[in-house]
C-alpha cells in the first residue's frame, strides 16, 4: 500500500480490471522459455529437440487454459488476446455464414472489441441488433428471443461488464441461441478465472478471454471454439497455419506458457480469492455509501467480486479522479479526451450525464488487502467533501471556512478591513450542465477587494476559476474581466476542446460586472 506522498510513491492500485500485475511464479515460468538454457524453440520446428520442446510448453499450457474453462485442450486457440477473439469470431463467422443470413444481435454495454466489429460489419452490409440493458445492466433474455430472426447468424453477449461487473445469464441466452440453431458468443474476459467456468455444460459456442485479467502476460489471450463449431469461421488472417489454421503467426512460446500458468493458479485459487474479493468490494462500498449521495452501479445484480462501480452526486468525475492522485481507479467519465462523453455503459443503464461523468471503477485483487481499502475510503472521502463544499450547490463561498474560494489571503485581509464592501455573486451554467461556476466579489471604493469562487467542473474549470480570482483584486468596473477564455486558455495550457467550458467561466464574471452597482 502507498500511504505517502504520491509524488515519492506510486498510487495504490484499484485498477484490477484494467490489467493485473503478473505473478511472480507466472514470470518465473515464462523466463524459462526464453534463452538458450530454455525452452525457447519455434514450437512449428518438429524436427529437432528445441522445437519438440517448445511444442510441448504450448500443450501443457493448452490443457491448463482448457481446464479453467471447463474444455478440451483441441477446443482452446491461442490468440493475442480477448481483443483479437472478439474480431476472430465476429468477423470470421459473419463472413463465413453471410450466404445464409446477415444479421447478427448484442447489446449496448459490449466492450469495444465487440462493438467496433460490429460496425465494421454493418460497413459491409450486415444487420446488427443493439439491445439495451435494464436499469441494473441486465439484459433480459426475452429481450434476446424477441431479436432473434430467421437471418440471425451469432449472438454475442458478454459474460462480465468490464465497467461495473454484472454478469449476465449466458445459460439461459446461449440455450435460446442453441434451440433456435444461432452461434453464441460470450467475452469472458472479466469473468474467467474470477467465476467459475463449465463450457463442458453451458451452451456457448465461442468464448473469448485472455491472460493480463488473471495475473498472466499481456499479449496472449484464447477463443474457446466448441467442437463442431469451427466449421462456422473463417480466419482473418493467413500465413503458416499454426492453430489448425485459424490464428496464423509463430506462437509465443513464454507467453502462452504464462497464461497456461497463470490459468491454473486462477483456477487453484478461485474459491478463496471469490470469497476474499467479496468482502473486500463489500467493506469499501459500505463506506463509500455513508458519504450519501452515492450510486452503486449495477446493484441488485449477480457481480463479479473484484469490480466496484460507484457514481457520486454533486462531484464532477474528472476533477474527482484529479483529486485523488494516490489512488490508481478508472472513471466513467471521457471529459479528458476530445468527445467529452460520459461512459456509454452507465448512460445505456439509464444514469444522467452528470452521475455517469462521476462514476469510479474501483476493482480489488490478489495484492489488494484491508488497510488499502481503508486508504482509498479515506481519500475517497476527502475529495468528494471538498468538490461538494467548492460546488454552487453547497454552502456560501462567504460562509463558514469560505470553502470553494480562489483569492489571496491579502485581499481578504483588505475586504475585512473595509467598513462596508458591497458583496456581489455572478454565476452561469447550472444544475445538469458539464459547467456550473459562480463567482463573489467584494467591492469598495470602486475597486475589488476580494474574489471569491464556486465551481462544479472539470479540474481546467477550477484551475481558470481560481486563477481569475487572483487577478481580480485592485480591478476597477470599468477594467472589466481580465482577459478572455481564448488567452486564459493559452496562459494556463488549458485544451482547446475545453475552451467552451471557459466561455462559462467568462459568462459568471459578466453577470457579476452587470450586478456591480454604480458608486459601490
Amino acid at each position: 500500500m502507498s500511504t505517502g506522498d504520491p509524488v515519492d510513491k506510486d498510487p495504490l492500485y484499484l485498477d484490477y480490471a484494467a490489467t493485473t500485475p503478473v505473478d511472480p511464479a507466472v514470470v518465473q515460468a515464462m523466463a524459462g522459455c526464453l534463452t538458450l538454457e530454455g525452452d525457447f524453440g519455434n514450437a512449428a520446428s518438429a524436427t529437432h529437440v528445441f522445437g519438440r520442446r517448445a511444442a510441448a510448453r504450448v500443450e501443457t499450457a493448452r490443457l491448463q487454459v482448457a481446464t479453467l474453462i471447463g474444455a478440451e485442450p483441441d477446443e482452446v486457440t491461442f490468440t493475442s488476446g480477448a481483443t483479437e477473439s472478439n474480431n476472430l469470431v465476429l468477423l470470421g463467422l459473419a463472413r463465413s455464414n453471410a450466404d445464409r443470413g446477415r444479421h447478427l444481435i448484442t447489446t449496448r454495454i459490449e466492450h469495444k472489441a465487440v462493438l467496433d466489429p460490429c460496425k465494421r460489419l454493418e460497413k459491409e452490409g450486415f444487420v446488427v441488433t443493439y439491445l439495451t440493458p435494464d436499469r441494473v445492466g441486465r439484459i433480459d433474455p426475452d429481450a434476446v428471443r424477441a431479436a432473434l430472426r430467421p437471418d440471425t447468424v451469432l449472438v454475442s453477449i458478454m459474460y462480465v461488464n468490464n465497467e461495473i461487473g454484472v454478469m449476465q445469464d449466458i445459460g439461459a441466452i446461449g440455450a435460446l441461441c442453441r434451440a433456435r440453431g444461432v452461434a453464441f458468443h460470450t467475452d469472458a474476459a472479466q469473468g474467467a478465472g474470477k467465476v467459475p467456468l463449465n463450457l463442458r455444460t453451458l451452451p456457448v459456442d465461442f468464448l473469448s478471454f485472455t491472460a493480463h485479467k488473471i495475473y498472466g502476460p499481456k499479449g496472449v489471450g484464447a477463443l474457446y471454439v466448441r467442437r463442431g463449431s469451427r466449421p462456422l469461421l473463417q480466419p482473418v488472417a493467413f500465413g503458416g497455419g499454426q492453430e489448425r489454421g485459424m490464428r496464423p503467426g509463430t506462437l509465443p512460446t513464454h507467453q502462452i506458457v504464462g497464461f497456461g500458468l497463470a490459468c491454473e493458479i486462477a483456477g487453484e485459487r478461485l474459491d478463496a480469492d471469490q470469497a476474499r474479493l467479496m468482502g473486500l468490494r463489500d467493506r469499501l462500498w459500505n463506506g463509500l455509501a455513508a458519504l450519501g449521495g452515492t450510486h452503486l452501479n449495477g446493484e441488485g445484480a449477480p457481480r463479479v467480486p473484484g469490480i466496484l462501480n460507484v457514481s457520486f452526486e454533486g462531484v464532477e468525475g474528472e476533477s474527482l479522479v484529479t483529486g485523488l492522485p494516490g489512488l490508481a481507479v478508472a472513471t466513467g467519465s471521457a471529459c479528458n479526451s476530445a468527445s467529452g462523453e460520459p461512459s456509454y455503459v452507465l448512460r445505456a443503464l439509464g444514469r444522467d450525464t452528470q452521475l455517469a461523468q462521476s462514476s469510479l471503477r474501483f476493482s480489488v485483487g490478489r495484492f489488494t488487502t484491508e488497510s488499502d481499502v481503508d486508504f482509498a475510503l479515506e481519500a475517497v472521502r476527502d475529495a468528494v467533501a471538498r468538490l461538494r463544499a467548492m460546488s454552487p450547490a453547497g454552502l456560501d463561498a462567504w460562509g463558514a471556512g469560505a470553502l470553494g474560494v480562489g483569492g489571496s489571503s491579502a485581499a481578504t485581509g483588505a475586504a475585512g478591513a473595509s467598513e462596508g464592501p458591497t458583496l456581489i455573486k455572478g454565476e452561469a451554467g447550472g444544475p445538469g450542465q458539464e459547467a456550473w461556476v459562480r463567482f463573489h466579489l467584494a467591492v469598495d471604493g470602486g475597486i475589488v477587494k476580494d474574489a471569491r469562487f464556486q465551481a462544479y467542473g472539470c479540474p481546467h474549470t477550477m484551475q481558470v476559476a481560481s486563477w481569475l480570482t487572483r487577478q481580480l483584486p485592485g480591478r476597477t468596473r470599468e477594467q472589466g474581466i481580465p482577459g478572455t477564455p481564448a488567452g486564459w486558455a493559452e496562459a494556463l495550457s488549458v485544451p482547446v476542446e475545453k475552451l467552451g467550458r471557459l466561455l462559462v467561466v467568462e459568462d459568471a464574471l459578466q453577470a457579476c460586472l452587470g450586478r456591480w452597482p454604480r458608486g459601490a
